[in-house]
This record gives C-alpha cells, structure tokens and sequence, in this order.
C-alpha cells in the first residue's frame, strides 16, 4: 500500500461571520483594532468586510498550500462546517487539482468558535488504489474523570474532572486503501495563548495537551491493544499546537540571520512516542527543515517552530 497523508490548519475556514472580537480583543482582527469603532452595528458592518475581502486571498494561499501536497489524503484543522468545505474545495482547490477530493467528513465538537477537524480524501491513491470509507467515530465527549487524567495542575487552570478532555476532538477514522485497514485520528490541541502566572503561554497551558495527548494514546490502546497498538496501521495527524524543537532566529536581512536549534525537555508529543509508541515523522527532515510554524512577538523573539 502507498499512500500520501497531510494534515494542514486552514485557519478560521468558517461560512459565518465571528463578531466576537468587539467584546474579545484576543478575537479582534488587527485591521479593525486601527479604526476607533464606536458601535457594535459598526463593528459587525465592518467585520463583514474584512472577512470577506481576507477570505479570498486566504482560501488562494490555503489552496496552494493543499495543492502542493499532492496528497490522497489531507485532514484539517479549523473548519467550520461541512458545507464550508465544500463550497473550498468547489470554488477554490478544483481549479488547481480539479475533480480530487470526493470524500468529506467532519463533525461537531467542543471548540467554542465551531472550528472542528475534518478529513478530506480521494476516491483512489494516485497509484490507483481505491480508498473507502468505512466509519467515523468522535471522542469529544471524554472526561478527564472517565480517563483518570484530572491533575493538580489542571485543576489550578481552571480545568474540573467533568469536563471534557479535549478543545475540539479526537476523531476516529476507519478507512481501507487497496483493501488494507488504516485508522487515523484526527486532532487539534490546546492552543498556547497568553503568559499567565509567570508562565509562557506554552509552559501555562502544557498540562491540558498533555492530558489530551494521554487521551489519544489511551484511546488508540484500548482499539488495539497495549501491546499490540505500536504495530497497527494508524497515524495520529492534526495540529498538537506544540513541538519538541525550534529553531531560535536572530539577526536581521541587514546583518544578516543566525539560527539555533533548541530541543525542549518538556512537550506532548513526549506521551505519544514514549516507549516507542509511535514515531513523529517531522524528525525525518534535517533540524533546520522540520518547522511548520513562524512564531514572533518582535525582533526579540522569534522562532520556527
């Protein structure tokens, strides 16, 4: 069986307008943040033309980005729902790989906004093998108390044993390629958000990925076994919202860049290849060409991540 797998976040891929950063900074486009807007019928009258004026050079870039992945199979983070994936893929990736992406699939989960995961595949690989779908099943649902993952340190961020592990989902996917089972586990974790505490974002919001990445290796556990789930077919793809390395940058275009690369002792993706698990392939790459992410807040810091 050959097969090409991608996953991509596609930002904020929504068929609704999100009118929530006039009462949320942390949700306010830049752009409008300029303009002293005095109304909330303002604000919305506004935000409907940014959104729509971005959205087409965002949804271009996003096609490209797909595009050139020339995968069979390409799961997604951040869609809003399944007719806003079909209105992408008809108006925008067609007219760069024309008739691919027959089979879509994403469902509801926690996340506030209405962002969820979701799953993109071809009827067959390029090499002609028949892809088909055979079922899908969400865990958005779990609690930190029915997983027993509910800790001190979640507690202090607010986080209580009822409530559900995951900010958007774990979504199980049953597929064949060419006859032969694949499962794949579609996820987007935690993100990072602001410093708190005297935390990074990251370090502050370490304990929920954590946890969501104990859920997920429990969830592909008690589907194949403890002792049997490393030699399955499955591949966990999404977005961890975390690394186990990045490539510090300094210097400028004047100056001239300089680039060091830092392992970190602490991240999720730990709890997913502890024990040899599973592998994360991004470790194939050389250190300066496995980054995803460019994270700045400023000159002073600036990381590929």
């Amino acid at each position: 069986m050959s097969l090409r797998l991608a996953t991509f976040n596609v930002e904020n891929l929504m068929n609704r307008f999100d009118f929530s950063g006039y009462r949320n900074q942390l949700n306010e486009d830049r752009t409008l943040a300029l303009f002293d807007i005095q109304t909330e019928a303002e604000y919305r009258i506004l935000e409907q033309a940014r959104a729509i004026a971005q959205s087409d050079d965002t949804r271009q870039l996003t096609a490209l980005a797909i595009a050139a992945t020339r995968a069979d199979i390409i799961c997604m983070q951040e869609v809003d729902n399944i007719e806003a994936l079909k209105a992408f893929e008809y108006g925008y990736l067609f007219k760069m790989v024309g008739q691919g992406y027959r089979q879509k699939y994403t469902t509801s989960g926690n996340d506030s906004r209405g962002i969820d995961v979701a799953v993109m595949m071809r009827n067959e690989t390029a090499q002609g093998q028949p892809i088909e779908f055979v079922r899908m099943t969400s865990h958005a649902y779990v609690t930190y108390e029915q997983f027993g993952l509910h800790t001190p340190e979640l507690e202090a961020l607010g986080n209580q044993a009822n409530e559900r592990i995951f900010r958007r989902d774990c979504l199980e996917i049953d597929i064949t390629v060419g006859g032969v089972p694949l499962t794949l586990y579609l996820v987007h974790f935690k993100s990072m958000g602001s410093p708190r505490n005297g935390l990074d974002g990251r370090e502050a919001t370490m304990p929920v990925r954590i946890a969501e990445a104990q859920a997920v290796r429990r969830i592909i556990e008690e589907r194949f076994g403890k002792d049997y789930a490393a030699d399955k077919s499955w591949a966990i793809c999404g977005d961890m919202n975390d690394y186990r390395q990045r490539v510090k940058v300094a210097g400028d275009a004047i100056d001239g860049y300089r680039f060091e690369v830092v392992d970190e002792a602490l991240s999720c993706i730990n709890v997913l290849t502890a024990g040899g698990f599973c592998e994360n392939v991004v470790e194939r790459r050389p250190e300066m060409n496995r980054w995803s992410f460019y994270h700045t807040r400023g000159p002073e810091e600036r990381h590929l991540c």
